[in-house]
């Protein structure tokens, strides 16, 4: 952290403390930001000389002088709550780096408000809350956000259900994050074609440091070019699972329609062995419609289940 960040956060931890009538230490100034006493006297006095007025107590240590306040942002309490809502939706999501960019970003956006706007946003914080569950892959997450933005060509082992692992080159394009799960898009330069390959199935990661040219003919294809995915597959879901499918759709799901005795759905795949999972999860309250192969893989997978 540069001197400029660190003065605003300690402004900003000089403030937030001075909201609860506390105060902040120097020793505690020291260990938050892994810099010397000395340090600490420093950057205090260049607050003071820049005009913010902290007041010191020996024995106390350190607050603002009461009344002192940043410049009010103009955010509405609604603007400020979506913003604040969205960081903790997507807080697990990325790596440690973005997240701890996310946690000093609302802590400078809750500090710049108004103490009435602020005791708003808290009680609205209170009461509305967003979970979501991530997988974890900070790790390969940071490295392909690396090589997206620099354009370096990656090279991966990947795991298709039901099949060997595979050597794949790739262009990284981009990150998206679906259903709780990260895909990267990316466009594999030996068979011509865009992929999207889930990060949780990949294994021995290597940046490389060779580098690409962005391509525009790349993005102008439609998805379900892009993808290969030529296969339909339709199922027959029973009448009471309608609500549970609203709230756990497929990925590869492309039509929905209520039919006589239940739910049709619609999905395009390249393997028959990417949904089979997630046909599997609802139990007998499916039926494969078609294709047949995916009836038979049904019925050989439940085979299976019962002789275990």
């Amino acid at each position: 952290m540069n001197r400029t960040d660190r003065l605003f956060a300690l402004l900003l931890e000089l403030r937030n403390s001075g909201q609860d009538g506390g105060w902040v230490q120097a020793e505690q100034v020291a260990r938050m930001f892994g810099i010397s006493l000395r340090t600490v006297y420093r950057d205090i006095a260049a607050l003071n000389e820049s005009g913010v007025p902290v007041v010191s107590l020996a024995g106390k240590g350190y607050r603002l002088l009461e009344g002192y306040f940043l410049p009010a942002l103009h955010f509405t309490a609604a603007e400020a709550l979506l913003l604040m809502l969205g960081a903790d939706a997507i807080n697990g999501a990325f790596d440690t780096e973005y997240a701890q960019a996310a946690a000093s970003a609302l802590q400078k956006l809750e500090a710049a408000l108004p103490d009435e706007q602020r005791a708003e946003l808290q009680e609205l914080r209170r009461a509305v809350r967003i979970v979501s569950h991530h997988e974890q892959e900070s790790g390969r997450l940071r490295e392909l956000r690396s090589a997206v933005l620099g354009h370096k060509v990656v090279q991966f082992e990947y795991h298709k259900p039901g099949a060997e692992a595979e050597s794949r080159e790739v262009y990284p394009l981009r990150l998206v994050q679906l259903y709780g799960a990260w895909l990267l898009g990316g466009f594999e330069p030996f068979k011509r074609a865009q992929r999207i390959f889930r990060l949780s199935r990949m294994d021995n990661l290597r940046v490389l440091g060779t580098t690409f040219t962005l391509n525009p003919e790349w993005t102008q294809r439609r998805e379900s070019e892009e993808n290969g995915r030529n296969v339909t597959v339709r199922l027959l879901f029973d009448a009471d699972l309608k609500r549970p499918l609203r709230e756990r759709p497929s990925y590869f799901q492309t039509e929905q329609s209520e039919v006589s005795g239940g739910t049709e759905v619609t999905l395009t795949v390249r393997d028959l062995r990417e949904v089979l999972p997630w046909v599997l999860s609802w139990g007998a309250g499916v039926q494969v419609l078609e294709p047949a192969e995916l009836h038979e893989l049904v019925h050989e997978e439940a085979r299976k289940i019962l002789l275990t």
